[in-house]
């Protein structure tokens, strides 16, 4: 990790206001006057800001691992509160302490876009043609960026909180591999997040003990076959037959040899092979995802899978290459960091706020981090209460801005509470 050079501690202030023409909304700030003081009168003076800097990242995304303008707009607005952004080692994502003494939670959000075309018409939408924040990075910075502004304002904090802006959540294995490589675990007690979620209202967090998320894995299967003329298949290995079989048996075979309770599931994504509809192609590759919310058996995944494609494709007398990637291991919320994580959500947002949630089969780095030390991991109603819940990853998506400031009481009031527990 690199600390911020003395350019960026001098900032800009042009990147810190809205685009021209965009005037900033009143967001009602739904946690007003539920305390501290200094948090309820550092976002009564920042609440334009906080959606400026939400609009500004969200008109210029940045795909996985090209986070550069984004870690430098975090970093100028950090070292501008006096505070010491250290920049992680390729110049992407960053990590920075607030407060002092020997205990030390963390906060951490991620900070890259998808590589998608924005259709949602807001005047502030992307900038950057097929690049979009269409799963919610953008809130969540602007959220942790808040939350560390105004514990930077507090009179003073019972320890330090550390925010981990991490970059390359949307590739596989993600950023946070590279976070903690570079020490942004050291010293860490525990480590929250949080996730935009288009179905829990605003004003609302869900949370749950154990599994919220599933691992996700990455399988690509090429085939060969000498190839030759689909009225003689009994004189050459016939490899569309055998995609087929690749295709209906592995997720069959593994609903039979994995326990169902697991939430297993392998879904196939792309499938290429041949041009001609009278020639046997030589080459063919499958290509899908393999998800479970199960560690244990996310863990014997991989050899479990390469004996059944084995046995599936050796009959056929084609040849085969597999390539088994392993992705994230499933989020996984430890009980007491999830009962802290509640009690910051109560007391930021009143009880009302609480929901649970389902465990989602989607893939979510956050969980390397729970690897090393415990944490929870929540999702953040952005959904109006009415309307269309438009779901992340669509290139529709769009969020209720209040979700901001909820978000913001929400990763301050659990800081707090881990520090005092």
């Amino acid at each position: 990790m690199t600390v911020l050079d003395s350019h960026a501690q001098e900032g800009d202030p042009d990147v810190l206001l809205a685009d021209s023409g965009v005037s900033m909304p009143t967001v009602d700030d739904i946690g007003a006057g539920r305390g501290p003081s200094w948090l309820d009168g550092w976002l009564a003076g920042n609440i334009g800001d906080i959606v400026a800097w939400y609009r500004h990242i969200h008109a210029h995304p940045e795909l996985s691992r090209q986070e550069f303008q984004t870690t430098q707009l975090l970093a100028t607005m950090l070292a501008s509160a006096g505070l010491q952004p250290v920049i992680g080692p390729t110049g992407t994502g960053l990590i920075c302490d607030v407060g002092t003494g020997d205990r030390c939670v963390a906060l951490r959000a991620d900070i890259d876009a998808l590589p998608l075309h924005e259709a949602t018409g807001l005047p502030f939408a992307s900038k950057v043609d097929g690049v979009a924040h269409s799963c919610g990075h953008d809130a969540h910075t602007t959220v942790l960026l808040a939350a560390g502004l105004a514990l930077a304002s507090a009179p003073e904090l019972p320890g330090r909180v550390r925010l981990i802006f991490q970059p390359a959540e949307e590739v596989m294995p993600g950023g946070a591999l590279d976070m903690i490589e570079a020490g942004a675990l050291k010293g860490v007690e525990r480590i929250f997040g949080l996730h935009c979620d288009p179905r829990v209202e605003v004003g609302r967090v869900g949370t749950r003990v154990g599994a919220i998320t599933s691992a996700a894995d990455l399988l690509e299967l090429r085939l060969t076959s000498p190839g030759g003329h689909t009225s003689r298949p009994h004189l050459t290995a016939d490899l569309v037959h055998a995609l087929g079989t690749v295709i209906t048996g592995l997720p069959a075979l593994l609903s039979r040899r994995v326990d169902p309770r697991s939430g297993t599931v392998l879904v196939w994504g792309a499938v290429h092979a041949g041009e001609a509809p009278n020639a046997v192609p030589e080459e063919g590759v499958l290509r899908g995802t393999l998800r479970t919310g199960d560690h244990e058996v996310w863990e014997d995944l991989e050899p479990l899978v390469a004996g059944l494609v084995q046995s599936l494709v050796t009959p056929l007398g084609v040849g085969y290459e597999l390539h088994h990637r392993r992705g994230v291991p499933p989020v996984v919320n430890d009980g007491e960091s999830t009962a802290i994580l509640r009690a910051g959500i109560e007391s930021a947002l009143g009880g009302d706020a609480l929901a649970g949630t389902k465990q989602s089969s989607g893939g979510e780095d956050f969980g390397w981090y729970l690897e090393h030390v415990p944490g929870s991991f929540a999702r953040l109603g952005v959904w109006p209460g009415d309307g269309i819940m438009r779901d992340l990853h669509q290139p529709t998506f769009q969020l209720d801005e209040r979700a901001l400031l909820t978000g913001t009481r929400v990763m301050v009031h659990t800081a707090l509470t881990a520090l005092a527990s």
